[in-house]
């Protein structure tokens, strides 16, 4: 195996996992904004309040996009595991 088809395959790996996390983590973003955003009007400075709607929402999208996600993964794991007779020689 060459050293230009490792780093590519690392480079494919990383972009998939980026891609399956992306949705994910600008979902706690934006419910972390939110939340700080109301607790900054209520005057309400409790740490512990943006956790269960992270929570939440976080399992709501891992739920929607599940399939989607797995997709993703196994189009990456069929695209390696076709290239093995390549990476012999």
């Amino acid at each position: 195996m060459s050293s230009t088809l490792a780093v590519e395959l690392i480079r494919q790996a990383l972009t998939v996992a980026l891609l399956v996390v992306a949705p994910l983590l600008i979902t706690s973003l934006a419910v972390g904004i939110l939340v700080s955003l109301i607790q900054a009007v209520t005057q309400i400075q409790e740490q512990t309040l943006t956790f269960i709607p992270k929570l939440v929402a976080m399992a709501a999208i891992f739920m929607i996009l599940l399939p989607w996600s797995l997709s993703q993964l196994v189009q990456y794991l069929v695209g390696v595991l076709q290239s093995f007779p390549t990476l012999a020689s």
